[in-house]
């Protein structure tokens, strides 16, 4: 067996069932309110059904690793509207995956080189795929914390330059999960070009990137920061986006890559021999939603309601702020210990967060996900403001 499975952590949401699993329904409880799972519950698009119902005789063939030319074009055409690109090579700079999670599992197996001094780096708190990338590719994960001091964005500046040069490949998760924080196209454009100086692939993260106020600015993304900085190549600079959040389809399993296009050839070769495709049937409708905007505006509408309902009952008693995108709260919590917290809303209102350090790991310069709790306002608006008014009503008894 491969010996680097035995340094993989349990998920986030096995440790969450050990951490309740003492805990016994007392009689008279609420409903139960799960806030801990980022998956999206808003309705899936109108458009779905009748799109897949037409497509269903896509089934019967094998689709191919690189996706049908139909979808990779309209997934260009997105990427050029959305980040104001002069062009994307829908043949060369655009793959279609199975879910982002797939990818970016898959793209450190593909990229890295490993070795003793083999290094990937993530941000802390983290999505744990990046872990389980780097360990199972031979690399070591290397840490960067976000803190509030610098409003949860990275201070990569801070790195010494004997780390970067272990760096083979950098994740950047932009807009943040968990605080919601968005890099300036600035802070992109300077990452670009360390990634040059270093010689490092740059692994960006935007699954989040259409989650922001119906009124704010849409978050910057790497392909418009590298574009504007003269790198029109996308040298060293891959991107991943998906449907599940933006489009509230996370168990159609449909994504893509898109950047450097020597990178996506190598990727596309090893995804040959993985065996990931898309089957015809959800490339239709993938094409149906990367090629319309009103649903992604509507759901952007929803989650705003969300949290100008869900906040100002919470501002009272747990320190928090509104992210500039996503959909999740990263609170504060009172006496700074997340785990008896998230088992103290479980016992006493039925109500399910995440302990903050189930997404993160503890560094010499401490540990950024301890003292948090990751809130996701994913249920219905009136089961989150329940949830609001459960907590507030018991931390004004405290």
């Amino acid at each position: 067996m491969n010996p680097n499975l035995d340094r993989l952590q349990p998920y986030p949401f096995q440790r969450l069932q050990v951490l309740f699993a003492d805990l016994q329904a007392a009689g008279g409880m609420p409903t139960p309110i799960a806030l801990a799972i980022g998956e999206p519950r808003h309705p899936m698009p109108a458009f779905v059904q009748p799109v897949l119902e037409q497509a269903m005789s896509g089934f019967n063939r094998y689709p191919t690793t690189r996706g049908e030319p139909a979808l990779r074009e309209t997934i260009a055409r997105w990427l050029q509207g959305r980040f104001r690109l002069a062009h994307v090579d829908a043949e060369r700079q655009v793959l279609p995956v199975n879910g982002t999670r797939e990818a970016l599992f898959a793209l450190s197996q593909a990229v890295v080189t490993p070795g003793a001094n083999a290094g990937v780096l993530m941000p802390n708190p983290f999505y744990q795929i990046y872990e389980g990338a780097a360990l199972l590719s031979g690399a070591e994960p290397l840490f960067y914390n976000l803190e509030p001091a610098n409003g949860y964005r990275p201070r990569l500046d801070t790195i010494a330059d004997a780390i970067w040069d272990r760096v083979q490949l950098l994740y950047v998760c932009n807009p943040g999960n968990p605080a919601g924080a968005v890099m300036s196209e600035d802070e992109l454009g300077s990452l670009i070009q360390r990634a040059e100086r270093h010689d490092f692939v740059i692994a960006a993260d935007e699954c989040y990137s259409e989650i922001h106020h119906p009124d704010a600015k849409p978050p910057a993304g790497l392909l418009g920061a590298a574009e504007r900085i003269g790198n029109d190549a996308f040298s060293r600079c891959i991107v991943f986006h998906s449907l599940s959040k933006r489009s509230n389809l996370p168990g159609l399993r449909s994504g893509f890559v898109a950047g450097d296009a020597g990178i996506i050839e190598r990727f596309a070769l090893y995804r040959t021999y993985h065996g990931c495709t898309l089957p015809g049937p959800v490339q239709a409708v993938s094409a149906a939603a990367w090629g319309d905007e009103a649903h992604v505006r509507e759901n952007r509408r929803l989650y705003a309601e969300k949290f100008a309902a869900v906040v100002p009952r919470l501002a009272s008693v747990l320190d928090l702020n509104i992210p500039d995108a996503g959909f999740y709260l990263w609170p504060r919590v009172p006496g700074g210990d997340d785990e008896a917290f998230a088992r103290r809303l479980k016992r006493e209102i039925n109500v399910t967060v995440l302990p903050g350090r189930y997404l993160s790991r503890p560094t010499a310069d401490g540990d950024p996900g301890a003292g948090h709790v990751r809130m996701a306002l994913v249920a219905e608006p009136a089961a989150c403001v329940e949830a609001a008014e459960r907590i507030r009503t018991l931390l004004e008894r405290d």
